[in-house]
């Protein structure tokens, strides 16, 4: 079960886990589901592998089946990681008696992230990345909209229990919310159909900037 929660300017994703080998496997799956419900531009496969990363290393450092907590948060051009657990101990890169399987998740955050650190918490500790955002309006308007698409569905109490479902509803939420956005245009005097077509001005003038 995840959590969402909104915080301007951000969307905000909670997903609690046990720390096993299948439900790290879930998990790819969830946040693969999160990220396309958001439309976000960025590289999935990357994303999973460090998700997966993420949360082995609490099965390998902190213990199988440990409660814990990955968090994903989109802001700006930027979108954050956080598996939070229970240990106070803190991640390192290299030991004395490091073997070479030792430190190898963090060196991948390092390689595959913008940036990465650790921090202590009041119930344990934080491990965290960030992988940058493709930049641009139409990016911004993509998390507007997904924003917009999340509290629409959430009005009218929409719930999906797999990443399809989630996806498929989130599509329908659109084409319900254009419905409604039409029908209080046309209350209010406006010509829908004049609506659109600006629309469709809009779109097409930031799909392709050159165009014009």
């Amino acid at each position: 079960m995840y959590v969402h929660e909104f915080t301007e300017p951000r969307l905000r994703c909670v997903l609690p886990f046990a720390a096993a080998p299948a439900e790290v496997r879930l998990l790819r799956r969830t946040v693969a589901g999160q990220l396309s419900r958001w439309g976000m531009p960025v590289a999935a496969g990357e994303v999973e592998l460090l998700v997966t990363e993420l949360a082995t290393n609490v099965i390998k450092h902190v213990g199988e089946g440990t409660s814990s907590t990955l968090i994903l948060e989109w802001q700006e051009q930027r979108l954050r990681l956080e598996v939070h657990d229970q240990s106070h101990v803190l991640p390192s890169v290299k030991t004395a008696d490091c073997d070479e399987e030792c430190g190898r998740g963090l060196h991948l955050l390092a390689a595959l992230s913008a940036d990465w650190g650790t921090a202590l918490t009041v119930a344990g500790k934080t491990v965290w990345c960030e992988v940058p955002v493709s930049a641009g309006h139409p990016c911004q308007r993509i998390g507007r909209a997904a924003e917009a698409l999340e509290n629409y569905q959430t009005a009218r109490g929409s719930a999906f229990v797999d990443s399809r479902g989630r996806a498929l509803g989130l599509e329908q939420a659109a084409v319900e919310l254009i419905a409604d956005l039409l029908h209080w245009t046309a209350a209010r005097g406006h010509d829908p159909d004049d609506i659109l077509d600006r629309a469709q001005m809009h779109y097409e003038a930031d799909a392709d900037p050159d165009a014009a």
